[in-house]
């Protein structure tokens, strides 16, 4: 799929765009762009698709995507067509990183949320309390200006910065290209594994990269990522397979072992596992989501 950058209008008294897409469907095709975009939609439903991730949205949903992360919301065809009985309506609010100046994030009480940032350039959508505590504080920028609508912005983001009910979506391989590189030993390890996970590397390879015994890393690892480092591997390697699957034209075996599963059984299992479907349905439905 050609990939858009896009862009929505931006008041020249605001520092954010708060905007309402509403009509008999999301119009917005397959796209990307600089800012953070935070996105809930009110009415419609359909698929998502968020990088390498394919997920449905209904009523309710809540989704926040990173900076130059390909995104797009596909109604379902009840929509589409004109057949359903609601107008499809989703509130949108885009924010750039330095958007309250360059020091802003630099400030002591902002660690958190910076904390927060990294995880978020994967996607993220949240659910439970957390749903229910910002839902109605977007709802109500809609008529707010000024000093209470960025109140609420900084509301939303005390709350994005100390919730754990959230699910990453796009898979570290396909947000690795968008990341800018950096030194630290977790940016060293992450790139160690990106550039060696199509060919058979073991925890002692990798826990030697970081100059840790294995307990130590596995450890180290667990608490950065909050999966195991086979887990991640794994994730690295179906994201790989996804972004074959979804532009270019291989076979299933030849994804599996240009993506580093030694055999077809083992590829089917993880990749069912992370994106809970078979990688000959995930193919289908990025065609049928190209077409449309």
């Amino acid at each position: 799929m050609k990939c858009k950058e896009i862009r929505l209008p931006q008041d020249l008294d605001k520092s954010f765009i708060v905007f309402r897409e509403k009509g008999q469907y999301i119009p917005c095709p397959w796209h990307y762009h600089p800012e953070y975009e935070l996105v809930l939609v009110l009415k419609s439903t359909g698929k998502r698709m968020v990088g390498d991730h394919i997920g449905e949205f209904q009523t309710g949903d809540l989704v926040l995507v990173g900076p130059y992360l390909p995104h797009v919301w596909s109604n379902d065809p009840i929509y589409v067509n004109g057949q359903a009985n609601e107008e499809a309506d989703a509130l949108v609010i885009q924010f750039k990183e330095d958007f309250l100046g360059g020091e802003f994030l630099n400030l002591p009480e902002m660690e958190p949320f910076r904390n927060f940032q990294k995880l978020s350039r994967q996607g993220m959508s949240f659910h439970g309390a957390t749903k229910e505590l910002i839902n109605p504080l977007i709802i109500e920028m809609i008529n707010m200006n000024g000093i209470q609508r960025l109140s609420n912005l900084l509301s939303i983001f005390d709350i994005l910065a100390h919730t754990d009910e959230y699910e990453l979506l796009a898979s570290p391989v396909y947000v690795a290209q968008l990341d800018p590189p950096d030194t630290d030993m977790v940016s060293k390890i992450k790139n160690y594994i990106l550039n060696n996970f199509n060919r058979d590397i073991s925890l002692a390879e990798v826990a030697s990269i970081a100059n840790m015994a294995v307990s130590t890393f596995c450890i180290f690892f667990k608490d950065q990522y909050r999966i195991t480092f086979v887990e991640y591997l794994n994730s690295i390697r179906v994201g790989h397979a996804c972004k074959l699957l979804m532009e270019q034209n291989h076979s299933i075996l030849e994804v599996a072992y240009k993506s580093g599963f030694n055999n077809l059984a083992n590829f089917n299992r993880q990749f069912k596992k992370f994106k809970s479907m078979t990688p000959t349905q995930f193919k289908r439905t990025v065609k049928v989501s190209e077409i449309a």
